[in-house]
């Protein structure tokens, strides 16, 4: 296994713009809302001083240029004091379809910045 957990990942991670942020929620608790390191249509890394467990399972909603984008994901990696790993569980059609809008932009962007 690499450091970062790569050797499972099914979607190359792309790294987001500072702009972009995700608000979460594990079991009706208070909402935070944290900068998103980087994403793919599998899931992103949350920074956040205070992540959830392993296991856990959080609501997401992002507000994009793409629109809404809500879902479910389940915490698969934990960095103390860093970050959380999550891995998208359940979405809708139209959530799905906006997440890819947006992993679309982000590698065009990306490209353009290579």
């Amino acid at each position: 296994m690499t450091e970062n957990g790569d050797h499972n990942r099914r979607f190359p991670r792309i790294a987001t713009p500072n702009g972009v942020w995700v608000a979460w929620q594990q079991d009706g608790q208070r909402q935070s809302v944290c900068r998103v390191c980087d994403l793919n249509v599998g899931g992103l890394f949350i920074a956040t001083p205070a992540p959830a467990s392993i296991g856990a399972v959080i609501s997401v909603l992002f507000s994009v240029p793409e629109g809404e984008i809500r879902g479910h994901a389940t915490v698969r990696n934990v960095r103390p004091g860093e970050g959380m790993g999550v891995q998208f569980t359940a979405m809708g059609g139209q959530d799905t379809e906006r997440l890819r809008r947006l992993v679309a932009r982000l590698l065009e962007t990306a490209a353009h910045h290579a």
